[in-house]
């Protein structure tokens, strides 16, 4: 704690001395450096410090798949200076894990929704399919012969490859790779057909001309993906969006998580902060905790229903 306290006061030394008594904000990324959720959580500190008037700190706690994070988020003193800076496989771990240390509904008082960012079917630029259903008409006459990577068995990019094969009545044959990156890189190199990632994931390779967006599951085109129609204008009526969100133990003082909700939403749409959140492939949005909640909730079922109908393990 005392190295963490340095840390903090070192980093952010002119917003603890506009301090207003309110101690130090630890925002938990279950994650190791770097990822996404890192990458935002720093983004955002500096500013949601300034805002709140107030030292903020990020704490990476990764490992057993955020499960250990999540769950020091979830057993923090309730008293408002501890939240997590969560994420969708928040709502995936619990279809693959048999026993919970925490639960992800029951236990999280979700304080604000940050953003979001649509899924997308890439697919290797030579492959001769002209969009997502001309791939899924292809996937039908050779069943399992056309392959799709994944971040790992049970990742959020496994999950959305078996909704949409359910969803196209197409099979694949699945190859996991160990993290997003070395499956975008394989997909680049042509040793799997296609794959479903963020942009953000794909970017370089999209850049390089060596993948391309074939279907985007969105409610409606994306501006960064221009041309790239949505799964629903293709027939295939799947959405899913990635989502980064910040959660607060369950039992936290509603005043202070308001305090922090109010800052978390003039920080996202900020000047400082909005353009750099669109070069991560994150669009800001913002609803109600109550609306956060019932998401997680919906997330937590729909994964679990994909999970048991496809039969995945750990």
């Amino acid at each position: 704690m005392i190295r963490r306290r340095a840390f903090g006061a070192a980093a952010l030394l002119p917003l603890a001395a506009r301090a207003e008594g309110g101690g130090v904000l630890r925002v938990i990324v279950p994650y190791a450096p770097g990822g996404s959720s890192d990458t935002l959580a720093r983004l955002l500190a500096p500013n949601l410090g300034a805002a709140l008037g107030q030292t903020v700190v990020v704490e990476n706690r990764a490992g057993a798949g955020s499960m250990l994070g999540t769950e020091a988020a979830a057993h923090a003193t309730p008293d408002g200076n501890t939240v997590i800076l969560s994420d969708m496989p928040h709502t995936i771990v619990p279809a693959m894990q048999p026993h919970m240390p925490y639960d992800p509904v029951a236990d999280f008082a979700p304080v604000a929704l940050l953003g979001v960012a649509p899924f997308a079917m890439f697919a290797n630029a030579t492959f001769p399919a002209r969009d997502a259903a001309d791939f899924a008409a292809q996937a039908r006459a050779r069943p399992e012969q056309l392959a799709v990577s994944s971040g790992g068995s049970g990742s959020a990019s496994h999950l959305v490859a078996e909704l949409f094969q359910h969803a196209a009545g197409c099979r694949l044959t699945h190859v996991p790779y160990r993290g997003a990156g070395p499956a975008m890189q394989d997909l680049a190199a042509g040793q799997v057909q296609c794959s479903f990632s963020t942009l953000a994931t794909a970017s370089a390779q999209v850049q390089s001309g060596l993948i391309r967006a074939i279907g985007v599951f969105a409610d409606a085109e994306v501006p960064e993906l221009p041309g790239v129609a949505t799964m629903r204008a293709q027939g295939i009526d799947l959405v899913v969006e990635h989502w980064w969100a910040v959660l607060a133990p369950v039992r936290a003082p509603q005043p202070a998580l308001a305090r922090l909700a109010a800052a978390l939403t003039q920080v996202v749409v900020s000047a400082e902060v909005a353009p750099r959140l669109a070069t991560l492939g994150v669009t800001p949005k913002q609803e109600s905790p109550a609306a956060t909640r019932e998401r997680i909730i919906a997330d937590v079922a729909r994964w679990q229903a994909v999970v048991t109908a496809a039969g995945i393990t750990p």
